[in-house]
């Protein structure tokens, strides 16, 4: 099925993006890695590209990350996967390992904690400050040492200090929650406008691409206001800056309203879009 443009008003978005409910996070191949498979999309199977590899040096680092302070005794250390992509808590992200030091990496994790940071990263913005923890909940080792993966994401973190970048990159970071809610701000029925914004994205995306109407499932599925926050941001495939946003937002409330502009300029999109196939029928695509 074809996927609609998501139309952001926010300036960090500069990529044609796609909104994709049944698939937990994006997943695409590089140099470093690859997706296992596809993950299925409600409105289609997106096609992988390859994109160029990454540097992850020091210098790919603001500086405010190179304090080399005196460490506490709470310092946690974490191991770096710098990706092209956004890793959610809650998503899960399939991943093939080749690369000789991403394969040392696992071959310690492994044997620890199974965790290690997706961070955003691309040759034009470098690393991203803010991430989130990979955790392995599955894997296979094959008989060249390349790996397959199935991460889930769990908490997000934010970068304070750099240890090392080889073989691969840690760095210290702290844990990033949201702030608590206040009094007058309606979450769950945020949460629910933002859903009934998705379902209606899909409905007219279908029916624009001669698709048979049918009733959107429960996108909620019962998942608290912050989780499905979460969720909705996994789903805004090839919008990677923009789900990086979302991502280091600390409010569910500024998140979900963030993510409810974005659906409904993409709705918009669609309704112009449907009244152009009105009047020109014999265009076979038109999101």
């Amino acid at each position: 099925m074809a996927s609609p443009q998501l139309i952001p008003s926010h300036s960090s978005f500069n990529h044609r993006a796609s909104i994709n409910p049944n698939s937990s996070n994006p997943s695409l191949s590089s140099p470093n890695l690859k997706p296992i498979s596809k993950p299925s999309s409600l409105l289609q199977r997106r096609k992988f590209q390859r994109v160029t590899s990454l540097r992850c040096s020091a210098s790919s680092f603001p500086e405010k990350h190179r304090m080399n302070s005196a460490k506490s005794d709470d310092v946690v250390e974490l191991p770096l996967f710098p990706l092209p992509l956004v890793l959610f808590p809650g998503a899960v992200l399939p991943l093939q390992i080749f690369e000789f030091r991403y394969r040392i990496m696992m071959h310690t994790l492994l044997h620890t904690d199974l965790r290690f940071g997706v961070i955003y990263s691309d040759a034009e913005t470098g690393i991203s400050g803010v991430g989130c923890v990979g955790e392995i909940v599955r894997h296979e080792r094959l008989a060249d040492d390349r790996f397959f993966l199935i991460c889930k994401g769990q908490e997000r973190f934010r970068i304070t200090d750099l240890v090392r970048t080889k073989p691969y990159i840690v760095a210290e970071v702290d844990w990033l929650e949201d702030r608590p809610s206040v009094d007058d701000e309606d979450l769950e029925g945020l949460a629910n406008e933002v859903e009934s914004c998705m379902k209606d994205v899909i409905r007219l995306s279908n029916r624009l691409n001669g698709k048979l109407e049918k009733e959107v499932k429960d996108l909620r599925k019962n998942h608290f206001p912050t989780p499905f926050s979460f969720f909705v941001g996994s789903t805004f495939e090839g919008a990677p800056r923009e789900q990086q946003a979302l991502l280091e937002l600390e409010c569910t409330a500024a998140r979900l309203k963030r993510e409810k502009e974005t659906l409904r300029n993409t709705l918009n999109y669609l309704s112009a879009a449907s009244a152009l196939k009105d009047v020109f029928p014999s265009s076979r695509r038109w999101v």
